[in-house]
This record gives structure tokens, C-alpha cells and sequence, in this order.
């Protein structure tokens, strides 16, 4: 992933230019990780540019602040107009969202307190996390020898700049092997989920995925891929797996807003069913493409139109031209 370096970010009320978001080295999320954030997805609809699950990744960012003792200044409805405003001042029809709440530049020491809340949200361009290629054919990952956060030590219901130090070593150490992705275990050896995504492992048609207990990010995608599979008719069981359930999987596959929903080929070297994507989680991908690309009805109500009227003009426009057949 590499940055152009143009647009405009938002900080703290004000549009900025790229080059100009700036903040000072001795800012306490530097020093101390106090920074928490979210990652959404804005898509390129036939009826326009639409956020997917906007309000639920900005409920998530503010669940993640009140976790960490450092509201925004902003409430939640006015920072999701900001949200909003960003992506149509730079003009977008896709792109990647990040907003980030951390403690600013006023003392050094643990004690965050003394310290300003900050708020910025930039933009970018981004594709398939994991590339193009891995949406049908999956990737190869491996058991990582770090584990996540054991109860009570890091709040993992928080998506929170800390915890990805966690997540960098668990990636660091795949890529350097030759995987794509790491899995890792929680502090009692049963899976948790892989460096920035959710896991899901299907076996005789059921659907099984790791609860909120074992150490993970209750992820956004994780939910609506329950939702799709439920709609299909498949069942859902959250439950502690352990790890060889990968290994006899008949299909496994990551969920995240990055890596959308990418199918897992092998763990460990051994492969997961046939080593290629599967037809469930190739059904689940379809059904979830299909929302968000605007080529499905939006029956649960995920989709945020960014630029006003669009949905209205592009029904409007298609009932043109089907009067005109």
C-alpha cells in the first residue's frame, strides 16, 4: 500500500492538504499507542458512491474511545457528517476510511490525561488488501507463533493503534516466511483470528468462527458474513475451535474490511479442503459482492449514499430506460 500523497484529511474540524497533517513528535499516541480508529469501505455503486456499515464502524469507534477514557470532541452523528464531507471534498467514488481519535501533544508520561483528544479522518484509494487474485484462488498462511492478548491485559473489543503492535509482528512474521497471513491463537492455544481480519472455518455445511472471548476484534464484516450465511440458510455457531479444526476444514476464509472476504488455501502447508475456494464461502462472497456493488437489493440497510440524491437519480434513470424498452 502507498499513498499519493494528495486530498485533503480532516483534522480536528478543518480540511488540511496531505502533505500538511502534521503532528508533533511528542504526541502521546507516538509515545504510549493511545490512538484508537476505524477502517471502512466507501464502494462505486451503479446508484452512486455508498459507505458500507457506516454507522456500525463509527459506533465501533466510539465503543473503542469510551474503552480508552478519550471521547471525541465531535458527537457520533457529527462525526460521521465529517466523514462524509471528507470523502466528497476529495471528490472520491471508492476509497478506504480511516478515522482516528488519539491523545495529541501536551505531556510526556504515562498519565494520558493531560494530553488533548485529537480527531483526524484521511482517505485512500485501496484494492484488494490481500490482491486481486487471492478473492478466487485464497491464499497460504501459517500459525502464528504470537498469541493474541489474554483477558484483562489489552481490551480487544477496541480497535486501538496498541494492539496492532500485536498484529505487526503476527504479519512480519508470515510474509518473512513466504504466507500471506498469519493465524494466531488466544492466550489458551484455541484460535482467534488472523493479523487484521476475522476467520471464519466451514465444516459439513455449518459455518463455525471464534466468539468475542477468544481475544478478537468483534469485526464488522465478521457480522454481516453471519447475516449473509443465515440468509443462504447455512447455520452459524460462534464457539472456542481448536486449531487442527483448520486443518480438517472443508473451507475456511478470512472476513475483514480490508481483505473483504478472501478464501484461506492451505494452513501450515496442508490444504484446506480441495486448496481452492470452496462453493459456500464462494456463495457468501457472491452475496456480499453483490450488496456492495449495488447489484443486489440493500435488504439489511448496510449502504450510506455519500453524494445526495444519486440513489434517487439512478432509479429515476433506470426507470427511464425501461420505459423506453
Amino acid at each position: 500500500m502507498a499513498f499519493t500523497g494528495t486530498g485533503k484529511i480532516w483534522m480536528n474540524g478543518s480540511l488540511v492538504d496531505w502533505a500538511d497533517a502534521k503532528i508533533h513528535i511528542a504526541s502521546h499516541v507516538i509515545h504510549y499507542g493511545s490512538g484508537i480508529f476505524e477502517g471502512a469501505r466507501c464502494y462505486s455503486t451503479p446508484r452512486g458512491s455508498a459507505c458500507f456499515r457506516l454507522d456500525t464502524h463509527m459506533r465501533r469507534l466510539f465503543d473503542s474511545a469510551k474503552i480508552y477514557r478519550m471521547a471525541p470532541e465531535l458527537d457520533l452523528p457529527a462525526l460521521t457528517d465529517a466523514v462524509l464531507d471528507t470523502i466528497r471534498a476529495n471528490e472520491y467514488r471508492a476509497c478506504y476510511i480511516r478515522p482516528i481519535v488519539y491523545r495529541g501533544y501536551q505531556a510526556l508520561g504515562v498519565n494520558p490525561f493531560p494530553c488533548p483528544v485529537d480527531t483526524a479522518i484521511l482517505l485512500w484509494e485501496w484494492g484488494a488488501y490481500l490482491g486481486q487474485d487471492a478473492l478466487e484462488k485464497g491464499v497460504d498462511v501459517r500459525i502464528s507463533s504470537w498469541s493474541r492478548a489474554a483477558p484483562n491485559t489489552f481490551p480487544t473489543l477496541a480497535k486501538t493503534s496498541a494492539n496492532y503492535a500485536n498484529s505487526g509482528l503476527i504479519k512480519m512474521e508470515a510474509v518473512l516466511e513466504g504466507y500471506s497471513e498469519g493465524i494466531a491463537l488466544d492466550s489458551f492455544g484455541y484460535l482467534s483470528e488472523g493479523s487484521g481480519q476475522n476467520l471464519f472455518v466451514v465444516r459439513e455445511n455449518v459455518l463455525y468462527t471464534p466468539p468475542i472471548t477468544a481475544a478478537i476484534l468483534p469485526g464488522i464484516t465478521r457480522s454481516s458474513v453471519i447475516t449473509l450465511a443465515r440468509d443462504l440458510g447455512f447455520r452459524v455457531r460462534e464457539e472456542m475451535l481448536p486449531r487442527e479444526m483448520l486443518y480438517i476444514a472443508d473451507e475456511a476464509f478470512f472476513a475483514g474490511t480490508a481483505v473483504e472476504i478472501t478464501p484461506i488455501r492451505s494452513v501450515d502447508k496442508i490444504p484446506i479442503g480441495g486448496g481452492r475456494r470452496g462453493p459456500i464461502t464462494e456463495g457468501i462472497q457472491r452475496a456480499f459482492f453483490d450488496i456492495i456493488n449495488g447489484e443486489a437489493p440493500d435488504r439489511h440497510g448496510w449502504l450510506t449514499y455519500v453524494y445526495p440524491g444519486e440513489p434517487l437519480h439512478a432509479a429515476a434513470a433506470g426507470a427511464q430506460a425501461a420505459q423506453a424498452k
